[in-house]
């Protein structure tokens, strides 16, 4: 099994969270509104890249937009192995919590 950082796994969530046609932006407000911190756009564009490589997501370029100069938009959309790692990631994350279930984070 491949591990993700933390950093991927979020955003990979927001991706498979959002549906399809995501953008990074849209991504980058979902993960500020969520996690209550700020994420900047590289902390948002080279985990997108790096899943997007990995075959967790599949990404395409939309048509330019409408104003002059105007730019196309990179989408992203989760594969099947996107979501499939995300259940992986989540049936050991359930196991391990079960393993130590009783014990206190508390201080």
């Amino acid at each position: 099994m491949k591990l993700l950082t933390r950093q991927e796994e979020l955003v990979l969530l927001t991706v498979f969270y959002l549906k399809e046609d995501v953008t990074l932006k849209e991504v980058r407000k979902q993960l500020i509104e969520q996690t209550g911190k700020d994420w900047s756009i590289s902390s948002v564009y080279v985990p997108l890249d790096r899943l997007d490589e990995a075959g967790y997501l599949k990404s395409y370029i939309g048509e330019p937009s409408p104003m002059k100069g105007g730019k196309a938009k990179k989408y992203y959309e989760i594969t099947d192995s996107g979501v499939g790692i995300l259940e992986e990631i989540r049936t050991l994350t359930n196991t391990m919590y079960k393993k130590i279930e009783g014990f206190s984070f508390e201080g």
